[in-house]
């Protein structure tokens, strides 16, 4: 009795802001006092998030029913671990440099664990953990980056409307018009 009702997407996706620390990119990094981020802030920077069966994602209804209704045709998996990635420490290394996609970053975590790092409005890094049955979407436009955390496994659905694209633009590439468009609806127009 008492305790609070937990989203339980909480779960298995946990959000906070980072310290400043050069420590290793795969421990927590949380500041001192930890500092939580809520899914609904999360979602004011246009991070989607849901919890969803991983044992049961080939039958799970809600998957479907996310899948079509917002398009995403075509699906593979990426594991990200020492004995399936070659080149491990390189890749992990590679992936954690600040990024943006000119479309939406899906993923749905349906084994392990990892850290997605976005930016939020004033550029203080937030970071989110996903575990297993966690499911993200990153805006196009958001700069973000990704490192497993320090267990060094997670096996990722990607989803993608039509055939897959994944390039990845370091920072800085505010050109773009994908960034613009992201800076528009989530950042000017959200903090007016």
């Amino acid at each position: 009795m008492g305790e609070a009702v937990k989203d339980q997407k909480e779960e298995v996706i946990q959000a906070w802001y980072m310290d400043d620390s050069e420590e290793d990119q795969r421990l927590p990094h949380h500041k001192d006092p930890k500092e939580f981020v809520s899914l609904d802030k999360l979602a004011e920077l246009g991070v989607l998030s849901w919890r969803l069966d991983a044992d049961s994602y080939e039958t799970d209804e809600d998957l479907k029913k996310i899948r079509q209704s917002r398009g995403y045709s075509y699906t593979d998996f990426c594991e990200v671990c020492p004995a399936k990635l070659p080149n491990y420490e390189e890749k992990v290394k590679s992936f954690f440099e600040e990024h943006l996609h000119t479309d939406e970053e899906i993923r749905y975590c349906v084994g392990g664990s990892g850290y997605f790092d976005v930016r939020d409005r004033n550029e203080a890094w937030i970071r989110v953990w996903v575990k297993k049955g966690g499911m993200i979407v990153l805006p196009a436009g958001i700069y973000h980056r990704f490192t497993v955390d320090s267990e060094n496994y997670i096996k990722a659905m990607r989803l993608f409307v039509g055939e897959p694209v994944w390039t990845p633009y370091n920072r800085p590439h505010d050109h773009l018009p994908a960034r613009k468009e992201y800076v528009d609806n989530f950042v000017i127009n959200a903090s007016a």
